[in-house]
């Protein structure tokens, strides 16, 4: 028989705010008032440290809606490569980083 877990008590709540840039100081005032702390420079890795560039780069061909094949034909790099980067076995590498996030859509840096 399975038991209920736990879940961990935190004393803060991280997210993320995405609002129009003529909005986000009168955001940022009134997050401050509630006693919310604001920062404009969090690296994703310190949020996400599980995420792998292998999973970033197939969660960002899935919201693109391509297949390995799609995304091997817009880059240039052979799909069996994707997929061994998607699957860690493969080091994205900058030269690739860049061609995938042409095709993607998105910065290479996310990749790295």
């Amino acid at each position: 028989m399975q038991e209920h877990t736990k879940k961990p008590h935190t004393d803060e709540t991280l997210f993320y705010v995405s609002c129009p840039t003529d909005k986000a100081q009168k955001a940022k005032h009134f997050l401050a008032t509630l006693g919310c702390h604001i920062t404009d420079d969090i690296d994703a890795k310190d949020i996400f440290p599980d995420r792998d560039p292998g999973t970033l780069l197939a969660g960002a061909r899935y919201r693109e809606d391509l297949t390995q094949t799609q995304l091997s034909e817009a880059s240039g790099i052979p799909r069996r490569h994707i997929s061994e980067m998607e699957n860690g076995k493969r080091p994205i590498g900058k030269n690739n980083a860049k061609k995938i996030a042409a095709a993607l859509n998105i910065d290479y840096r996310i990749l790295l």
